[in-house]
């Protein structure tokens, strides 16, 4: 739904009777993934005003009729590429309501975060013009209206899931071993982590099991192979 269909809306809805001021939600993704340089996010160029040609969070206005999960996927599948339904994690962040967050009237964003393979995200990005994958912690400008408090929030969310879920499970294939998953927490983190510390936490969560295989070719040396164990 663009601005000028859901302000028509509105203002049909004040003509009923109704006295409030035009009042918005919009719901606003961050999108993440990690690269070879760390952790990134799907950024999108805006072609309208306010902030025209910008770089800001996708999103867009919530339907009067709609809920607001409904309208999270809706804008996950129009700009990453999912399919209805599809698109796995998805979890809503927090709730911006500045009154001077946007320009155009009083707007309440609801934020939704997620952590995509890095090609899905990367297909996304090879199939439209206005979207960019960004390292978070080196954006290339300002980002528009306040989404780049929408984002620190859902970095610092996604820091500390890693203590108590098995989200970084979600960037590796079905078998993996310690070293690329120690490689997902330190992108995510930021930081280096102790190997054999890590190594022993990951097991003791009992998140991971594993398979009984190795690498078949490394330029290590062969490394056992774990699996997300079923719940």
């Amino acid at each position: 739904m663009s601005y000028i269909q859901f302000a028509y809306k509105q203002s049909s809805y004040m003509d009923s009777g109704m006295s409030h001021p035009p009042f918005a939600v919009t719901v606003d993704l961050v999108l993440m993934t990690v690269t070879g340089s760390g952790l990134a996010v799907l950024l999108q160029r805006r072609a309208e005003e306010p902030f025209a040609g910008h770089l800001a969070l996708p999103g867009g206005f919530v339907g009067i009729d709609e809920p607001l999960d409904a309208a999270a996927r809706r804008v996950l599948a129009a700009k990453a590429g999912f399919a209805p339904g599809e698109g796995g994690w998805l979890e809503q962040l927090y709730t911006f309501g500045d009154p001077a967050r946007d320009p155009r009237m009083r707007t309440v964003s609801v934020a939704y975060f997620a952590l995509l393979p890095e090609e899905r995200l990367a297909s996304a990005v090879g199939d439209a013009d206005d979207l960019m994958l960004a390292p978070v912690g080196d954006l290339p400008e300002p980002l528009a209206f306040d989404h780049a408090a929408i984002l620190c929030a859902a970095q610092d969310r996604l820091r500390g899931k890693l203590d108590y879920t098995p989200v970084a499970l979600a960037l590796l294939p079905d078998a993996f071993t310690l070293r690329d998953l120690q490689g997902v927490h330190e992108a995510i983190l930021g930081k280096s982590l102790n190997k054999p510390a890590f190594r022993r936490r990951m097991i003791d969560t009992g998140w991971i099991e594993a398979t009984g295989t190795r690498e078949a070719v490394s330029n290590f040396r062969p490394a056992e192979l774990y699996r997300r164990k079923p719940s």
